[in-house]
C-alpha cells in the first residue's frame, strides 16, 4: 500500500501518521504538500489531525475549499480509501465526504483524553481485522468533535451499518456518561456509503504502538494494508 498523507498549514499529526505507516506498518507513504495535488495515484489518503489554517471560521471548512480536495473527491469516487482524523474529519464532512458536521463539543472545551470506543462495523476496510464489539482505546484531542446528525439521517446510517465507532465505557455500554463530546447516539467514527471513507475524531496514529499506552489503532492500519493487498 501507498498512501498520501496531506500536509495543510496548521497540520501536526500528519509525520505521526507516516511514522505508523511506515515504520510500525510496514507500509509506504508520501507526505503531500496540499498545494501541490495529487500527482499520482495513491492506494490510501490520510487527511490528518491539527488545527489547518488555525480553524478559522470553522474547524476544517478552509482547507476543504483548497483545489487538493477535488483530487481527493475524485479519488474517492474511484475507490481509493480515504481516512480522515481529527481535523481530518473535520475536512472530510466539510468536504461532503460523509454526511452530519462536526460542531463545538457539549460543553465547548478542548478535550484530551484517552477514551473507550465500541467497533460497530466490521465490513469496510478499515475495520476488518477488529471484532464486532471489540472495546478500543484511542486519545482524543478536539473541541470541534461533536458529530450532529439529523434523525433521517441516523437511521439511514444505522440501516446501512455505517457507524464504525461509538464512544462507550471500558465494558463497552454506551452511555451519556461515556459520551465526552455530546456527539448524537454516542458516534464517533462514520463510513461513506462504499465504505471506502471513514472519518473519526480519536486518533488511531496515537494508540498504534505500546509504548504509547495502547496499540489498538495499529489494526486501522492494518485493515487498509490487507485490504489494497487482497485488492
Amino acid at each position: 500500500m501507498r498512501a498520501a498523507v496531506i500536509q495543510f498549514g496548521g497540520s501536526n499529526c500528519d509525520r505521526d501518521v507516516v511514522h505508523v505507516i511506515e515504520e510500525v506498518c510496514g507500509a509506504d507513504a508520501d507526505l503531500v504538500w496540499y498545494k501541490d495535488g495529487l500527482n499520482r495515484a495513491y492506494d490510501a489518503i490520510v487527511l490528518p489531525g491539527g488545527f489547518s489554517y488555525g480553524d478559522y471560521l470553522r474547524a476544517g471548512a478552509i482547507a476543504a475549499r483548497t483545489p487538493i480536495m477535488a483530487d481527493i473527491i475524485r479519488a474517492a469516487e474511484k475507490g481509493c480509501l480515504v481516512l480522515g482524523i481529527c481535523n481530518g474529519a473535520q475536512i472530510a464532512a466539510e468536504s461532503g465526504l460523509i454526511p452530519g458536521v462536526f460542531t463545538i463539543n457539549a460543553y465547548p472545551k478542548f478535550l484530551c483524553k484517552p477514551a473507550y470506543l465500541r467497533v460497530e462495523n466490521t465490513t469496510s476496510p478499515f475495520t476488518r481485522l477488529y471484532s464486532e464489539g471489540e472495546v478500543v482505546r484511542f486519545p482524543i484531542a478536539h473541541k470541534e468533535g461533536r458529530y450532529i446528525i439529523p434523525a433521517e439521517e441516523l437511521k439511514r446510517l444505522e440501516k446501512e451499518k455505517r457507524i464504525a465507532f461509538r464512544f462507550c465505557d471500558e465494558a463497552g455500554n454506551v452511555t451519556a456518561s461515556s459520551n465526552p463530546n455530546g456527539a448524537t447516539g454516542n458516534i464517533t467514527g462514520v463510513l461513506s456509503e462504499k465504505e471506502n471513507v471513514l472519518v473519526m475524531m480519536p486518533h488511531p496514529e496515537r494508540a498504534a504502538e505500546e509504548i504509547l499506552g495502547s496499540a489498538d489503532g495499529k489494526k486501522i492500519f492494518d485493515s487498509m494494508i490487507a485490504y489494497v493487498e487482497e485488492s
